[in-house]
């Protein structure tokens, strides 16, 4: 029989061994394991179906029902297993470590393959995961005014030997009713957690992450409370530069997006403009004046910024004044004042 693991090993051997998920799509897309293949022993339907028939006449009748839906998959289940297997070497998991991993896993072991299965399952995955964001980390905080650039001076600070996690990128949304321009759909916020994982298992914990100011949402995804609250109170790098400056940075940024795109942007926010503002905005994006679209928006979006600093708790803010938009300049001095700090 293959043997069962706990998660720590399971982790630790994935990053070797390929991991096939055995759920349904639909769960499998909610949420999963960062690089692990979904080979589900059950379609959404069928999944359904099954799960009816327990209900409605027992344990013994949906297992015939899944016998008879598997029996016909088998030989492709094995084939597309060796596929991912080269080596000969697979690790399992469905949900909590029970009849579909089970299963799928002496098939596979049936025909060569060493297999190992997750006990537990994605669910005690899921707890490692949940449990990993109160972990204490070293954390660095970019902060600054929408148009400073923080994104690009985050990968400059990386270029030049940092560790970042770019929240912005997991969270495919940089932050702002304009944000998703541009961007591939959200993931859930399952999978937001499950990736953020991944990324802080790949960082040593002894030496600064680098992250990008945010607040509690990015898009319609939520950064897991204990993280948040670690980044609320860790320094902060507080990036200044002159408003034309970053009214030409946005519109390089958001210039090249159609006009009824930016007008959907600019009626997400208008509320909180204020119906002339929102009209402004409006007349100025017919008449492609982006100068005044990006001036009219950054008013909101300092004036919510602000806001939201007051409410930190950083134990210290430096503040890195920059006359132009030269994100390796400014990643440079920032690494330098830390590196200062460190020391005293």
């Amino acid at each position: 029989m293959p043997e069962s693991i706990q998660i720590s090993s399971f982790l630790d051997l994935a990053k070797q061994i390929p991991v096939i998920d055995v759920r349904s799509p639909a769960e499998f897309e909610h949420g999963h394991i960062p690089n692990a293949y979904n080979l589900p022993l059950f379609s959404n339907e069928e999944r359904a179906q099954i799960g009816t028939l327990y209900k409605q006449k027992g344990k013994k009748a949906a297992i015939q029902s899944g016998l008879e839906i598997v029996g016909t998959k088998l030989a492709s289940f094995v084939k597309e297993a060796h596929l991912i297997a080269p080596d000969g070497k697979l690790l399992v998991h469905c949900w909590r470590g029970g009849m579909r991993s089970g299963s799928m896993a002496w098939l596979f072991e049936m025909s060569g393959l060493n297999v190992k299965t997750l006990k537990g399952g994605y669910k005690s995955y899921r707890n490692t995961v949940l449990q990993a964001f109160s972990n204490p980390f070293k954390i660095a905080v970019l902060g600054g005014e929408t148009g400073t650039g923080k994104t690009a001076i985050l990968k400059e600070i990386e270029k030049l030997g940092g560790q970042i996690i770019d929240l912005e990128h997991i969270a495919s949304h940089k932050g702002s009713a304009f944000g998703a321009l541009g961007m591939h759909p959200q993931p859930s916020i399952e999978q937001f957690e499950n990736d953020l994982f991944y990324t802080l298992q790949q960082i040593d914990p002894s030496k600064t992450i680098w992250i990008e100011d945010e607040s509690k949402t990015i898009g319609r995804i939520f950064v897991p409370l204990p993280f948040w609250q670690q980044m609320s109170k860790s320094p902060l790098y507080r990036i200044r530069i002159p408003l034309e400056i970053r009214i030409q940075r946005l519109i390089r940024e958001y210039g090249t997006f159609q006009t009824s795109q930016l007008k959907q942007a600019v009626i997400r926010i208008q509320k909180r403009l204020g119906g002339l503002d929102t009209q402004n905005c409006m007349k100025a994006l017919d008449e492609n004046d982006l100068q005044t679209v990006a001036a009219i928006t950054l008013r909101y979006y300092d004036k919510a910024y602000n806001h939201l600093l007051n409410k930190k708790q950083a134990p210290v803010v430096f503040e890195i004044n920059h006359p132009q938009d030269n994100p390796e300049q400014i990643a440079a001095l920032i690494l330098n004042i830390h590196a200062q700090n460190s020391k005293s």
